[in-house]
């Protein structure tokens, strides 16, 4: 199925306060996301997800559900990047936690997967895309499958 009209209905409507950071979070991990992943609307969301034909089990054993990666998402005051990896792996946790101040100024704002952006001029547009780089289809895969029996 092609989202492209769906992930751009999303985009045109996200508030103009937060539109061009939106925009350029997009652009980013569309420019360093690994090849395997695919572009798709779940959850409400652009998300970055394996594809059922390349990992036909799904999420949580939904065959008819890709397995997700990465979602982002423009709310009423943040913008927020789900990063599952991030959750799964405490030692990729540790890495971007310890990384951030090297590239911002304020203060870490994230839940168990979500980090939150209340300025939309202060992204770090450049960790994120490193972020988004370090974990291919295959890496998350076996990932995803040593933790989902937790």
């Amino acid at each position: 199925m092609d989202y492209t009209n769906e992930v751009s209905h999303y985009i045109n409507n996200v508030e103009d306060k937060w539109k061009d950071a939106f925009v350029e979070l997009k652009k980013t991990i569309d420019q360093k996301i690994p090849d395997g992943f695919e572009l798709v609307m779940q959850y409400g969301m652009p998300s970055y997800v394996v594809p059922l034909s390349i990992y036909p089990d799904g999420y949580h054993c939904k065959k008819d559900t890709p397995l997700p990666f990465i979602s982002i998402a423009a709310q009423k005051n943040h913008l927020a990047v789900y990063h599952m990896g991030i959750y799964a792996d405490q030692e990729w946790l540790t890495w971007f936690k310890g990384e951030y101040p090297n590239h911002m100024d304020t203060k870490l704002n994230m839940g168990k997967s979500c980090i939150r952006f209340t300025n939309p001029k202060k992204i770090p547009y450049q960790l994120i895309g490193e972020l988004v780089s370090k974990m291919s289809v295959a890496d998350w895969i076996h990932l995803y499958e040593g933790t989902s029996q937790m």
